[in-house]
């Protein structure tokens, strides 16, 4: 970070008044890529291009745009830490240092193109700009969340057979306990202002690195990147994506669900070690020729999340529905988003409640869209649609969803099923590629003419789509099939409820039963636990059909800090079970 922060100081600071002229002068015509080429390739109207690389084929051509004037010269990264320390690079300055970058990996790390790298960092520059030195290197790099344990490293490690691990000073003591039984691991990369015994420190070669490198030649379905993806049995798999599914499948979303152009700046909060940071923070926007904001924010704080919004002239606004839950817990009256016009939100269902009450505080609509690591987004509520609170939206290109039952007949309307996504002989490209060493999971994602999303829900006469549950989050108690997120939504609806997580748990005579785990308002006094179990439970009976209350209940003072409510449920299913 160090030497990231010296090569910003020899650049002109802009104050935020000269930000604010920049990205809002009247009339101003922004000068942008052919995108059209790339919108017709997701729309299926033109073949893939039998070679891709989002380093030179995306990010310097805005370099090159910027270096003829014909935009103003808009940051792609501007990032803070929220203690006064600010980095903020143009594509120009992106494509110089992800240059050097480049050559540390090859040069003093030894690594070569179809490597496998494991990056596991917190929400840093750095993160950014090794995300696109893997790029011009073919180096494929596998996300990893600092949430990881010693024993999750090490199954990652082994499984990927990385070669390398770059991680900071927080994990590296972590990694150094497990390392001696990596036989695959041949480098560890430290991003640390300290040296560390047996490990290579980025700052130092960073400096001495040369600024010239040749980005190298990669095939449209040469793998790029690999995301491990939890499952309810087995181990996480290794879902590969490929230089054209992810460089290029978010063409469409980032102009039509994200509405992004390059006179924004977007928010995204995703945690670095899921897809949706490379959706929301470096893919969609990028493609779009969008500034990407960071802010290092470690935990979530909601006044923090209002003042940063107040205080920068971010337009969009990208977040999980857990953290639009907690805001709607604060008097959003009182703070004014000078810049804010676009809020967006997935990974899990967001509840109807939290959509009414951030609609009528802040005058926003909350946009949905559904997605998954192996097939990017799938359905959203773009602008100018009727939003439907509670549902996923319709359909995006170019994606035939439908409702399907186990023998493959589309369901309905109003019926509920499996969300399976339509194909023709030969997947579409913005598909992943394969879990790796898995052929068999693979081949169980495809059911007759259909890839199988996993996950459950309904479709409405209008084409909207609504999320019931994870196949294996539908709670069967008594022969009712029951999905966990309508229990949520009912519960968070009541006055001393701020969150909650609905999973099964065991029941001798139904078999399994339903059980919310409730984190109350910090305004409300608990003093009769049982009083209060039967008044949530009359509620939930009164808000969705009677059999769907939860007939356990137990109140906790938070939830598990994950980041979307599939994973939670997953941990929490687990010890219900006595699995973990």
């Amino acid at each position: 970070m160090k030497i990231l922060l010296e090569f910003q100081a020899v650049r002109s600071i802009w104050n935020l008044k000269s930000f604010y002229r920049l990205f809002y002068q009247d009339h101003k015509v922004f000068a942008s890529l052919n995108l059209s080429n790339y919108e017709a390739i997701n729309r299926c109207e033109q073949e893939v291009p039998e070679y891709f690389n989002f380093a030179s084929d995306v990010l310097d051509q805005w370099s090159q745009i910027e270096k003829e004037g014909k935009q103003p010269s808009n940051p792609a990264l501007w990032w803070i830490n929220g203690r006064g320390t600010e980095v903020r690079w143009s594509f120009e300055e992106l494509g110089s240092l992800s240059r050097k970058a480049a050559n540390v990996l090859t040069d003093p790390c030894g690594l070569q193109k179809g490597d496998r790298v494991i990056l596991i960092l917190p929400r840093i520059p750095e993160w950014w700009l090794l995300n696109v030195a893997c790029m011009r290197t073919g180096i494929i790099f596998i996300p990893g969340t600092i949430q990881l344990t010693a024993r999750d490293i090490f199954y990652r490690l082994q499984a990927s057979k990385a070669k390398c691990i770059i991680t900071n000073d927080v994990l590296a003591p972590t990694v150094d306990t497990i390392v001696s039984k990596c036989q695959f691991l041949k480098t560890k990369l430290i991003i640390s202002e300290n040296s560390r015994d047996g490990w290579l420190n980025f700052s130092e070669l960073f400096k001495a690195a040369p600024a010239v490198h040749d980005c190298i030649k990669t095939k449209s379905r040469d793998p790029m990147t690999v995301f491990f993806t939890s499952g309810t049995t087995g181990s996480p798999k290794m879902a590969e994506h490929s230089h054209s599914s992810l460089g290029l499948g978010f063409a469409l979303c980032g102009r039509y669900w994200m509405e992004l152009s390059p006179s924004d700046i977007i928010w995204n909060m995703s945690d670095t070690g899921w897809v949706k940071a490379a959706l929301g923070s470096v893919f969609a926007p990028w493609l779009r020729g969008t500034c990407v904001f960071v802010h290092a924010m470690p935990q979530f704080e909601p006044k923090v999340f209002l003042n940063t919004l107040c205080t920068y002239p971010i337009t969009t606004l990208c977040s999980a529905p857990t953290a639009y839950r907690m805001l709607v817990q604060e008097d959003l009256r009182s703070y004014k988003f000078k810049s804010l016009r676009h809020c967006l939100t997935g990974g899990e269902p967001l509840n109807p409640e939290v959509f009414a009450q951030w609609k009528s505080q802040t005058g926003l609509d909350i946009y949905e869209g559904y997605g998954q690591t192996e097939v990017g987004i799938i359905s959203a509520n773009l602008k100018g649609m009727k939003v439907k609170p509670g549902s996923m939206g319709k359909p995006t290109a170019p994606y035939d969803v439908q409702i399907i039952d186990e023998s493959c007949n589309i369901l309905p309307p109003g019926e509920e099923g499996d969300i399976a996504i339509k194909i023709d002989s030969k997947q579409p490209f913005c598909f992943f590629s394969q879990y790796i060493d898995e052929p068999g999971k693979t081949a169980t994602t495809v059911r007759g003419d259909f890839y199988i999303t996993g996950d459950r829900g309904t479709m409405d006469e209008d084409g909207y789509l609504w999320f019931v549950g994870r196949a294996d989050d539908v709670i069967i108690s008594a022969g009712y099939r029951i999905g966990p997120f309508e229990i949520e939504s009912a519960l968070i609806e009541h006055p001393a409820v701020v969150e909650s997580a609905v999973v099964s748990s065991p029941d001798p005579i139904r078999g399994e039963v339903v059980k919310a785990f409730v984190v109350l308002s910090p305004s409300f006094t608990l003093c009769n636990p049982e009083k209060l179990i039967q008044e949530l439970q009359d509620h939930v009976k009164k808000t969705t059909a009677p059999y769907k209350y939860p007939r356990k209940m137990e109140f906790v003072n938070q939830l598990p800090k994950t980041i979307t409510g599939k994973i939670r449920r997953n941990e929490l299913r687990n010890k219900e079970w006595g699995r973990i």
